[in-house]
């Protein structure tokens, strides 16, 4: 687990020689900052040792005048604890800047429309052999990186604000209680200014994030409407670009990867929320340095917002090492890595014997995830979490000894209910849940059933004995021939 969940590193030291010292900087300002691997940095273009430039461009006097409507929209911002105009914004100029390998964005051509449609439904059909759950896709769009943004950015905000929660609760309580009366005026400035400074990193984040995800699913998260699967056409270019392997083969092992996600999460209506939920509980049990917080209120400057990016970056938030966290923590990952697990498991057996680098691809993913993918970074910088490659691994071992054991229909009926599903032991001993008794709850569905439907019905002929023999048989009035 990161010890500064949300990646905030230090900011980097001016140079003495100021901008002299700066042309000389090799990397421009900083990709080691704003890469993937620290995607709530600042990359080259996006302000680098200067945060504000982001939003306020290079601060020549004719962006002076829009670099304070900007500042006094972020002074009267009174909206949730993240700025999602801002974060929107702030996404779109670092999508339009292109990565760091000079990749820009572009509107998807009606070609690229046509090949992401058939391998997606093509995927389909392949999946249908390997897992009794029906397509989950009602429609395919092919996403250009902006396009990716917007359709996002709702599942990013049920992601990030209950963390972003409590910094903004925790600003109300850094003063005394007699004082905070009389400071309201300040802490509503500092709410403000905490809202932009999070969308600005958040907008970063996904901005970043949007040149490197191939889908809508590539955090194990659905970030898409419901029903929809999506690709990227050129990031799905640029993932098979060094892999020596057939560009089609590429696209087609992705698109199963993408329909496997939206059959899970299509045919099982708890996921979505059982996901979204835990991480919600891990978020409550994030603290904010007060101390740190504290530090800041005292000196705040309303002249100097970077103030508040500062105390941000150098990281106020740490998970509560309580019983209660770890459980939550655990629950989360054995969750996300059953998730990720079943579509690895799934889509491996689907490809096998139809696409020539299934195995390449496979290890591709899997290594894609050990080396800081956008799974790994986004729940490692945005909440502290790791989806650890061990338990991704596991996982998809449990799944595939599943169907060996019990069948398709068997594997994916575990996931009629929660706790039907293995949990963290269980993915440190597979073979011990795969062939430990199997309840046949079906059997109980039709007992309980039976019992309440007994309690209603009348009894019939038959539950009373009779066979309709006429005066051979027990009178109509329950009674026996001899009046008993």
């Amino acid at each position: 687990m990161s010890d500064t969940p949300f990646g905030f590193g230090l900011p980097p030291e001016e140079p003495e020689d100021g901008d002299e010292g700066k042309k000389k900087d090799p990397t421009g300002g900083g990709q080691g900052s704003g890469g993937p691997a620290n995607p709530f940095g600042f990359g080259p273009g996006a302000g680098g040792d200067n945060p504000f430039a982001a939003m306020f461009g290079s601060m020549n006097p004719n962006d002076l005048g829009a670099a304070f409507q900007q500042l006094g929209q972020m002074l009267s911002y009174e909206g949730g604890p993240v700025n999602w105009d801002m974060a929107k914004q702030i996404a779109r100029q670092t999508v339009s800047q292109g990565t760091t390998d000079g990749s820009k964005d572009a509107s998807v051509g009606p070609a690229e429309r046509t090949s992401v449609d058939e391998a997606l439904r093509l995927a389909d059909l392949w999946l249908d052999g390997v897992t009794s759950m029906p397509s989950g896709s009602v429609t395919t769009v092919a996403w250009s990186r902006a396009e990716w943004v917007e359709a996002s950015l709702p599942a990013w905000q049920q992601l990030v604000d209950p963390v972003a929660e409590r910094v903004g609760l925790a600003m109300g309580d850094v003063l005394p209680e007699e004082m905070q009366a009389m400071a309201g005026p300040l802490i509503g400035m500092m709410r403000s200014m905490g809202g932009a400074m999070f969308g600005q990193q958040i907008g970063q984040a996904v901005g970043v994030l949007a040149g490197e995800v191939v889908g809508s699913t590539d955090i194990g998260l659905p970030l898409a409407p419901a029903g929809k699967a999506a690709l990227l056409p050129l990031n799905v270019e640029r993932f098979g670009k060094d892999l020596s392997v057939p560009q089609d083969e590429v696209l087609l092992y992705l698109a199963l990867r993408e329909a496997a996600h939206q059959r899970l999460f299509a045919h099982v209506p708890w996921l979505r929320s059982h996901l979204f939920g835990a991480v919600e509980a891990y978020a409550r049990g994030i603290k904010v340095d007060t101390s740190k917080l504290e530090d800041v209120v005292g000196q705040f400057d309303p002249s100097q917002p970077e103030q508040l990016q500062d105390a941000l970056q150098q990281g106020m938030f740490q998970p509560e090492d309580t019983p209660e966290q770890k459980a939550s923590l655990a629950r989360l990952e054995t969750a996300l890595a059953l998730v990720e697990g079943w579509v690895d498991a799934v889509v491996h057996e689907a490809a096998k014997s139809r696409l020539t680098s299934a195995d390449a691809l496979r290890e591709t993913m899997r290594r894609r995830r050990a080396s800081g993918g956008p799974a790994e970074q986004t729940f490692a910088t945005l909440i502290g979490l790791q989806l650890r490659p061990r338990r991704l691994r596991d996982a998809s071992r449990l799944w595939a000894s599943l169907t060996d054991a019990r069948g398709v229909d068997g594997r994916d009926g575990l996931w009629e209910h929660p706790d039907m599903l293995p949990t963290a032991q269980d993915l440190d001993d597979p073979d011990g849940f795969v062939h430990h008794e199997q309840l046949d709850f079906s059997e109980l569905d039709k007992m309980l059933g039976e019992a309440a439907e007994g309690g209603t019905r009348k009894p019939s002929a038959e539950d009373r004995g009779e066979d309709g023999a006429g005066d051979d048989g027990p009178s109509t009035d329950g009674k026996d021939d001899d009046g008993r």
